[in-house]
């Protein structure tokens, strides 16, 4: 049940937006074993002076187009199936979309599966 938030600075056009949401959510499903329909993302476009980066944290050189990507998902994935959504996505993201893998920031956000309600109030895995 993953929420995704991909954060980048404006200047892309929806083209290039479409593609990588595509290819982060299609890497979701392959990588993390969610299901095909589970798709909720959200693409966030800032000015330079309110999306700020360290150009060189753990020197890893970034450009301005660095790609946030962050994602809330339920706590269940190991170490070693983390790790290849991350080869993965930096890969996938590099191959088809042209980003640079020192561009593709990712953050997994853990959360136990009572905190999700899809609709109608309704908390479908509290029992």
């Amino acid at each position: 049940m993953p929420l995704t938030r991909v954060v980048t600075l404006k200047g892309r056009t929806d083209e290039e937006k479409a593609q990588i949401s595509e290819i982060v959510l299609q890497t979701i499903v392959d990588k993390l074993h969610v299901p095909e329909n589970d798709r909720f993302l959200i693409v966030e476009e800032l000015e330079r002076n309110h999306f700020l980066f360290d150009p060189n944290c753990l020197d890893i050189a970034r450009s301005d187009g660095f790609l946030l990507i962050q994602i809330t998902l339920n706590a269940d994935r190991s170490p070693e199936m983390k790790k290849e959504f991350y080869a993965g996505l930096a890969e996938r993201l590099h191959r088809q979309a042209g980003i640079r893998t020192e561009d593709v920031f990712i953050n997994l956000i853990e959360v136990t599966k009572e905190n999700w309600s899809y609709g109608n109030g309704l908390a479908p895995f509290i029992v």
